[in-house]
């Protein structure tokens, strides 16, 4: 017998069988009949017991998907709520000086993060004296500004550790630059750490820890504000206008003066 010139391949037989889904129609017993692997200790099952266990596997798959987006709007929601509790304690926060422990014991409460801690600069006059104000060396305030994004990792022998009240059980940590507003200098550091050494790492997401930053850092810029402000030139109150009665007098005294 002679060759094919076109020898059928099993992607053509695919392709056929791919295009012309009336195929199956016009031969359904074969549904029944065609044996194939099911990867289960080598037993054979029919096409459609095959096709049937693929969909319950591509099911399963998307239950699993299903739970774990429920998980993470749980989650998240979880989140937005110690956000809010965490901004109206700042908010609530009369003093400006007290900001600085208002955050930090807003951190660990509502976040549930084992230590935290922070240190600002070039703060106005009245509040350079506090403890907020101290112990932040040069080569801080030039690691601060050389922060885009939070650092997050292993502590190795960090000068911000040491302001925790526990520096030697921080195992990991989060430095976040903090900022009046996006663009502007940076004012401070803020330190979180943890005794887990997997807490904070480098292949986690940063974008909540910039938010706390960012909402750190446009409370605390009310500690960089002058003492008072500074008192504008007074307008020039407009001349007022005079009552019909003076009016008459006043053309009088000015004709008098001509005169």
């Amino acid at each position: 017998m002679n060759a094919l010139p076109h020898p059928i391949t099993e992607q053509a037989i695919a392709d056929f069988l791919a295009g012309t889904p009336e195929f199956f129609e016009r031969h359904a017993e074969l549904l029944a009949s065609v044996r194939l692997s099911s990867g289960l200790a080598g037993r054979a099952v029919s096409l459609q017991e095959r096709q049937a266990s693929l969909l319950r596997e591509k099911i399963k798959g998307l239950e699993t998907r299903l739970v774990e987006m429920i998980r993470n709007g749980q989650d998240n929601l979880a989140i937005a709520a110690r956000m809010q509790a965490w901004t109206r304690r700042l908010l609530r926060t009369a003093q400006a000086r007290e900001l600085p422990q208002a955050i930090v014991e807003g951190l660990v409460e509502e976040f549930q993060i084992p230590q935290a801690a922070l240190r600002l600069w070039d703060v106005d006059a009245a509040h350079a004296h506090e403890s907020f104000a101290q112990g932040a060396s040069d080569e801080v305030q030039a690691f601060a500004a050389s922060l885009d994004v939070p650092y997050c990792g292993a502590n190795s022998g960090f000068e911000a550790a040491r302001w925790l009240l526990r520096p030697s059980q921080a195992q990991s940590l989060a430095l976040i630059a903090l900022r009046a507003d996006k663009g502007a200098p940076v004012l401070g550091l803020l330190v979180l750490a943890s005794p887990d050494a997997r807490r904070f790492h480098a292949g986690m997401g940063t974008e909540f820890l910039e938010r706390l930053g960012e909402l750190a850092g446009a409370a605390l810029s009310r500690l960089h504000a002058p003492l008072a402000v500074l008192q504008a030139e007074p307008l020039e109150q407009p001349e007022q206008a005079l009552a019909p009665e003076q009016v008459q007098p006043v053309q009088q005294a000015e004709q008098a003066e001509q005169d």
